[in-house]
C-alpha cells in the first residue's frame, strides 16, 4: 500500500497543480491589412457614416513618450505649438491599419500643407476603439500612425518633419458597438508650429 501511495501521490499532486495553471485560449484578432494587395490596403475598409469631427480632449492629461512630452494644457509637443482642426482626421476600419482610398485625400491635404509651410511639422496621433487589450490597442494605434507616415513619405514628405504617437484606446468611449465606435478608429493630424 505504501509503495502505491508513493507512486500515486506525485501524480495526484502534479494533476492538482497543473489544473490550477490552465491557460486561457488566445482571442483571435486579425488585421485586414494582412494579405492586402498593396502596402496601404485595398480600399475596401468601411468608414462609418455619421461621424462628427468635434471630438476633443479634456486638456488635463499629460502623456510622455521617452524624452518627448505632450502637455495638453499648454498645447505643446516637444516645445512646439500644437494646432488641431486644420487637417481632417483619417479613419480606419475595425482592427485595421490600412488606409482606404477614400481617406487618402486627407493625407494629400497634409502633404500640401507641409509643402506650403516649410517650417511646420506634423504629429500623427493613432487612436483605437475600446475593443481589445490596452497593449494591443497601443500597438494598433502605432501601426495606424506609422501607416499614415509611410503614405506621406510616398507623397514626398520628409520623415524628419513627422512625429508619431499612439494613444491607443486612452480616449475611447467604452461600451459602444463596433459601428458606433468608428469615431475612435482614427489618426489625428496635428500641425506643429
Amino acid at each position: 500500500m505504501y509503495k502505491m501511495l508513493r507512486f500515486a501521490f506525485p501524480l495526484i499532486l502534479a494533476a492538482f497543480v497543473l489544473s490550477g495553471c490552465r491557460k486561457q485560449p488566445p482571442t483571435p484578432i486579425t488585421d485586414s491589412a494582412m494579405g492586402s494587395d498593396s502596402e496601404f490596403g485595398n480600399g475596401d475598409d468601411l468608414i462609418p457614416s455619421g461621424m462628427d469631427s468635434d471630438w476633443g480632449n479634456d486638456g488635463d492629461l499629460e502623456l510622455r513618450d521617452g524624452d518627448e512630452s505632450i502637455d495638453l494644457e499648454e498645447g505643446t509637443y516637444n516645445g512646439r505649438q500644437m494646432v488641431r482642426g486644420v487637417l481632417q482626421d483619417v479613419y480606419f476600419g475595425f482592427d485595421s491599419s490600412s488606409i482606404s482610398s477614400s481617406e487618402r485625400s486627407k493625407l494629400q491635404d497634409a502633404a500640401d500643407h507641409l509643402a506650403s509651410n516649410p517650417s511646420d511639422g506634423l504629429l500623427i496621433e493613432g487612436y483605437c476603439d475600446w475593443y481589445g487589450t490596452e497593449d494591443y490597442n497601443l500597438a494598433l494605434g502605432d501601426r495606424r500612425a506609422n501607416s499614415a507616415r509611410e503614405y506621406l513619405d510616398t507623397l514626398g514628405v520628409s520623415g524628419d518633419r513627422i512625429d508619431t504617437l499612439s494613444k491607443g484606446s486612452l480616449e475611447a468611449t467604452a461600451g459602444l458597438s463596433k459601428s458606433e465606435s468608428g469615431q475612435d478608429r482614427r489618426v489625428e493630424l496635428v500641425i506643429l508650429k
